[in-house]
């Protein structure tokens, strides 16, 4: 009776679930409808210039509550916008100053079509999680999604409607400077994490006043620059294309992203905002987009510096027949496309797809029906930098916190009775750590790390600077001055250092040595920094090293030396409220490295997904194999590594079959164990081999994770599935293909996995 009873409960439960959904999805597709009506209604009254003008987005360009430019740049852009031949706004924040601009477009043209108000909104807005970079170190997509569902409340109380994010691009070079802004090196996780920040940018209704359009970038490649270089080319193949670089903007598509941002570089020669295949062939025909895909700053204009274009006549036409709908600031679309169309070079069926593209996200987020939704000022007061949105980012910065090394169990600290010495210029820094991409945010506003320590009163703790990684302040637009001489500090924080039970180092990057244009080709600790670290353990080893930096680091010597690392990245606005709280053990720490670390600048690029080749990785018998002869092939921290206070164990790997076929659903079971004392949570991680492909594949793919949580002693049995949208790969026609065959998976901890098995796929 009792199971007859949870049966008929649980056919209920789901027929209602069932139910809702349909109903939603009939809902939506009669809103899609009515919207679709009401743009093709406001099309037909459209002039040519007008419906370009939607094209065409500006920069702020004045105080927009004080009087009217006169003369310049800034005027031609205030009357445009009059004239109606603007259709967005970017950088323009605060109620006061959108009302301000919405007001010119919505009552002072002929049509009154609103604005979309765009910003840069990369890992928060005033209040600011970690760096994504780091988020993606939490693989918590729960976590993800509410951190950039604060961010989007924050924006949309400042009048934002549009955030020029998530970054999806894929990169394997901690050169480039704004792997700091993706989600690293992998794509099955990228993929996971896109779909988790557009979902938290546009909510589950986008025309709530909380949420804001999403925009995925940078289409495509743009983390495959060539040395990591910014603005650089990029030359890969397809097989990497399809199944590294396409497949978290599929992700983002199947969210509904309602944006695209192109990218700067080039692809098979052919600048992306400008590359056809990329825009029309793949993103709007083949997966279907319905969004508007949006230049990045002037990459339209700059196809003529790459040679693609001869002047900003020919760029608009090759932008606008590739697919790019808007242009940001290039002013290319504005002053050439009426002439384009009629000289009866671009057809204006071109024109009107945009338009009505770009239309229909602004119906979407109801600023059609209410212009100034997001202008309240109410909201704007209580919202940001509320308590609620600082716990929030708390939150995601423990968790986004890695363990690389704990050797001789450092941590967690005593939280009595020890005299602890903090060194490092960084420690006591409220603006670096708040990392790089938070132009809304105030300089100087995030909790230190010395901060955070001192909260907790059981030591005698004693802060010692022993040297600044920069010289003098710094701004985002600035190039900076690394400190490479000034030692004068060494003398005091030895000393302190010798005295003291445990040496906490804060050491690492300033903020804005990574984002955009800071690409690097030295890794190490900027600075006198080394030098620093080697001085101090030379008078006590028990250090502590707390890593503050937006990418990987190649710290070969810290890692032979120093017996604990924590990898503790940009954390943002509660940075040394979450490392205070690691490090004594009030959290333990779970996150795991989205990205390999190198040995060496020489090893890049590395990552956990290479190719077996013809001379395989391990052929250590014979010296004809590929490697190196000065440094191991193997990386400092592999890709997925993270350590905890306690310890797993996974024994028992079971599949629920060895042989299947392509429809089969593929269960994978094992059992996790915490053989430690500490309460803990691991990511376990799921990969995959296919031995034998009619396209080569990586000896090692991730296709499952799950975050799981153990008291000490427990164990859990873990099952993840493999489904053929994970055992199928992309062939070089860009089509997805299950070929049967024999399939190694893999089960563990990091990407060095622990135990293996075999299944055949028929």
């Amino acid at each position: 009776m009792s199971k007859f009873f949870s049966f008929f409960i649980t056919i209920f439960i789901l027929t209602t679930i069932n139910c809702k959904a349909q109903q939603k999805q009939k809902m939506n597709k009669g809103i899609k409808k009515s919207i679709a009506g009401k743009v093709d209604s406001l099309l037909n009254i459209m002039t040519l210039e007008e419906k370009i003008g939607q094209m065409n987005q500006y920069n702020g360009f004045w105080d927009v509550t004080g009087p009217s430019p006169k003369g310049g740049n800034a005027e031609k852009k205030y009357e445009d916008i009059k004239k109606g031949l603007v259709g967005s706004m970017l950088t323009v924040r605060g109620v006061d100053q959108v009302r301000s601009v919405q007001k010119i477009a919505v009552e002072d043209t002929r049509l009154g079509i609103p604005l979309i108000i765009g910003f840069d909104v990369i890992h928060g807005y005033k209040t600011l999680s970690p760096i994504p970079l780091a988020e993606a170190a939490s693989w918590d997509l729960d976590a993800i999604e509410k951190s950039a569902s604060v961010a989007a409340s924050e924006a949309a109380a400042s009048g934002i409607n549009w955030t020029f994010g998530p970054n999806v691009d894929v990169s394997r070079d901690p050169r480039w400077g704004r792997v700091m802004e993706g989600a690293g090196e992998d794509a099955y996780l990228g993929s996971k994490i896109a779909t988790a920040r557009v979902n938290g940018f546009q909510g589950d209704d986008l025309s709530k006043v909380n949420t804001i359009a999403a925009c995925a970038k940078h289409f495509a490649g743009y983390g495959f620059s060539e040395s990591g270089k910014e603005y650089n080319t990029v030359s890969i193949d397809r097989s990497t294309l399809y199944n590294v670089v396409l497949p978290p903007f599929k992700a983002a598509v199947d969210a509904d992203v309602k944006t695209l941002m192109n990218s700067f570089n080039e692809l098979d020669g052919i600048p992306a905002t400008g590359n056809k295949f990329l825009q029309r062939d793949i993103l709007k025909e083949k997966w279907g987009f319905n969004g508007f895909v949006i230049s990045d700053w002037a990459s339209i204009k700059e196809m003529i510096s790459w040679g693609h274009a001869k002047d900003l006549n020919q760029a608009a036409e090759l932008a606008v027949e590739a697919g790019c709908d808007m242009d940001m600031e290039s002013y290319a679309y504005v002053d050439e496309l009426v002439k384009l169309v009629k000289e009866g070079k671009v057809d204006e069926r071109l024109i009107d797809d945009a338009v009505r593209r770009i239309l229909t996200v602004k119906y979407e987020l109801g600023l059609f029906d209410d212009p100034y939704k997001y202008c309240n000022e109410e909201l704007e007061k209580t919202v940001i930098g509320s308590d609620e949105n600082r716990a929030a980012v708390l939150d995601m910065a423990k968790k986004s916190i890695v363990l690389l090394k704990n050797e001789n169990q450092l941590l967690p600290l005593p939280k009595e009775g020890k005299k602890i010495a903090v060194i490092g210029g960084l420690a006591d820094d409220n603006n670096s750590i708040l990392g790089s991409w938070r132009i809304a945010s105030d300089d100087h506003s995030g909790v230190s790390i010395l901060e955070g320590l001192q909260k907790y009163t059981g030591n005698q703790l004693l802060y010692k600077k022993g040297a600044d990684v920069t010289i003098g302040e710094t701004a985002f637009t600035e190039e900076l001055t690394i400190n490479t001489t000034d030692t004068s500090d060494f003398k005091e924080a030895i000393l302190t250092a010798k005295d003291a039970d445990i040496v906490i180092m804060v050491l690492g990057e300033h903020g804005f040595q990574t984002g955009e244009a800071r690409s690097r080709t030295e890794l190490g600790l900027p600075g006198v920094q080394q030098e620093l670290l080697e001085a101090v353990y030379g008078v006590n080893k028990n250090i502590v090293l707390v890593l503050t930096n937006g990418r990987p680091l190649t710290i070969n010597w810290a890692s032979e030396h120093i017996p604990t690392i924590v990898e503790a990245w940009q954390l943002g606005t509660e940075t040394g409220n979450a490392v205070a709280q690691v490090l004594y053990g009030d959290y333990n720490p779970s996150g795991k490295l989205p990205m390999t670390f190198p040995r060496n600048v020489g090893q890049i690029p590395i990552y956990y997904n290479q190719k077996q080749t013809g001379r395989p990785l391990n052929s250590e018998n014979n010296v004809f194999w590929s490697h190196y002869s000065d440094v191991a092939n193997t990386p400092l921290y592999p890709f997925g590594h993270g350590l905890s206070y306690t310890n797993f164990k996974y024994s028992n790997l079971k599949v629920s079959k060895t042989n299947f076929k392509t429809d089969d659903i593929i269960e994978v079971t094992f059992d996790l164990t915490n053989t430690g004392k500490f309460y803990g949570k691991e990511v376990v991680q799921l990969y995959i081999r296919d031995l034998f492909a009619s396209v080569t594949r990586p000896i090692k793919e991730l296709k499952g994770f799950e975050l799981v949580a153990l008291n000490a002693g427990e164990t859990k049995k873990i099952t993840l599935k493999l489904t053929k949208a994970e055992l199928g790969f992309y062939n070089n026609n860009g089509d997805f293909v299950i070929e049967p065959g024999d399939f190694k998976v893999f089960v563990g901890g990091s990407s060095e996995t622990t135990l293996e098995t075999e299944i055949t796929l028929h």
